[in-house]
């Protein structure tokens, strides 16, 4: 057996996971965003800290990046124990934080409270949509290299046919990401006003996904390099389908009302698995048109990534109905937590309707992209992203303690909790004031595309120089956190720059 075939070997096969151990996982990234809000706080007024770019570059890779690449390795096994361990770490943060307070020093906590909720805030972008696609953008970075490596679970790897691998998610998330902040959610004038012109301009967005998708396919069948073929098929890849979805999605929304998103995900992924039950669509996605898993012709050879994009449409959609309804204007903190609720509520009913429909329907699977996969999808997205609001919240209390506190991708409170204006500002260090919103999640949420881009061309590269199934635990955990650091300072270093190529 070639290389090649002992690579593709590697990552076949596999059954996934459990959605209570992936739904631990997605709630430690956002845990881990709070402690950092935290350290920046407590930094800021309570002790001697530097602020210089190379210093928040490095607290942000050691408290983002670092823990995340540990938790797909070497600490898979501990996730529980992780999140505990940085929810008693932040607690203990909050706590100093709270009894060195600068504001309201002699007033009980439920005053606070009170004052608190009638703060104002700054409601131009959501941070936590923004920390959203930089967790997933990660996520994938780290997953895609580490798959290679043995000290990666198994169980966190895409899976074959039926089940809940990590990796399905990252595929899943990183669509409801892309929606959330798309064409629609950012300018809805496009939808209420020229609909051509929208389309258009829909059309003219998709141009650097053709030429990623094109210039991929070129270079794997070029140098030979190993392909999971179940997963999207011969020619197909991930870029591809993004393309499919955003033309199909562009159409849709001409059609259909913007703020009935969802009543047409609910539409489309009904009956495509009303048609995977009752037509021999699921046999022609397993087996082909002739029933032998055959790979001639087109079709045959790129089915699983054809027909599943049907599955993305719907996840795509049902993000475009969740970032519209999360970045309406809120002025308030109590509108924030409602909206947190809300989320939290509609998550619980779409896992519940997941074991139902996993019992009586059909399992998750992500080579179908079936009903199953795409409630585990959004549901999964919603925990995560109520879990980045409530961390928001928390944090924006962690300031409101605080004179002049400032975090970079953070709510910014309009309503001073001091009467003195001047003296308030004077307590933001400088550094601050010139660039608020100098941090690794901003520069990566403005670049995604390229870090994604980046991320797969240095994981081609150490893939053709590292024999990556022979490597030990600490070399591939040093490749790995080398890997991540090269990728995560060019894209940090252009974004100070102001480099900013956009897609």
């Amino acid at each position: 057996m070639s290389q090649k075939q002992m690579k593709e070997a590697f990552v076949s096969n596999l059954n996934g996971t459990t959605v209570l151990e992936i739904t631990q996982g997605l709630c430690f990234p956002a845990f881990c965003i709070l402690c950092r809000g935290f350290l920046i706080v407590f930094s800021q007024h309570l002790c001697s800290f530097s602020h210089t770019w190379k210093t928040r570059f490095f607290i942000d890779f050691v408290v983002l990046v670092v823990p995340l690449v540990t938790t797909l390795t070497i600490l898979a096994s501990f996730i529980f124990l992780e999140l505990l361990t940085v929810i008693i770490v932040g607690a203990g943060l909050f706590y100093q934080i709270y009894q060195r307070r600068t504001c309201y020093a002699r007033v009980p906590v439920q005053k606070i409270l009170e004052e608190f909720l009638k703060v104002s805030l700054e409601s131009e972008y959501v941070p936590a949509i923004s920390s959203f696609r930089v967790i997933i953008s990660v996520f994938t970075a780290i997953a895609i290299l580490a798959v290679d490596f043995p000290l990666f679970p198994r169980r966190f790897a895409k899976t074959e046919l039926y089940g809940t691998g990590a990796m399905d998610f990252g595929v899943g998330g990183f669509v409801f990401g892309s929606a959330m902040v798309g064409l629609e959610v950012r300018r809805r004038k496009y939808i209420e006003g020229s609909r051509f012109d929208y389309f258009a301009k829909s059309l003219y967005s998709v141009w650097p996904l053709v030429f990623l998708g094109i210039g991929r396919l070129v270079i794997i069948k070029s140098i030979g390099y190993q392909e999971h073929v179940t997963e999207y098929g011969v020619h197909w890849n991930f870029f591809f389908t993004m393309i499919v979805v955003k033309l199909i999605t562009s159409l849709l929304l001409i059609i259909f009302p913007l703020n009935k998103s969802w009543i047409v995900a609910l539409g489309i992924i009904v009956s495509y698995q009303l048609a995977l039950d009752f037509t021999p669509l699921k046999r022609l996605i397993l087996y082909g048109t002739d029933g032998s898993g055959t790979r001639v012709g087109l079709l045959n050879a790129n089915r699983e990534g054809i027909i599943s994009t049907l599955g993305y449409v719907v996840i795509h959609m049902a993000g475009v109905q969740t970032g519209l309804y999360v970045s309406k204007n809120r002025s308030h903190i109590k509108d924030l937590m409602k909206v947190v609720c809300f989320l939290l509520l509609a998550a619980i009913s779409l896992f519940i309707s997941l074991y139902i429909v996993q019992v009586n329907v059909e399992a998750v699977s992500r080579r179908m992209a079936n009903l199953a996969f795409c409630i585990w999808i959004v549901a999964s997205s919603l925990i995560l992203l109520s879990s980045l609001l409530l961390g928001d919240i928390i944090l924006s209390f962690a300031k409101f303690l605080i004179k002049g506190a400032l975090v970079p991708c953070s709510w910014k409170l309009i309503q001073s909790p001091v009467t003195n204006k001047k003296h308030s500002e004077s307590l933001v260090p400088e550094a601050i004031k010139k660039e608020p919103s100098l941090c690794l999640i901003t520069a990566l949420n403005r670049k995604q595309l390229m870090f994604f881009l980046l991320s797969n061309i240095t994981t081609g590269l150490i893939n053709l120089m590292v024999d990556t199934l022979h490597s030990s635990t600490l070399w591939a955990l040093f490749v790995l956190n080398l890997y991540m650091f090269t990728n995560c300072l060019i894209i940090y270093v252009l974004y100070l720059q102001d480099k900013i190529t956009k897609f």
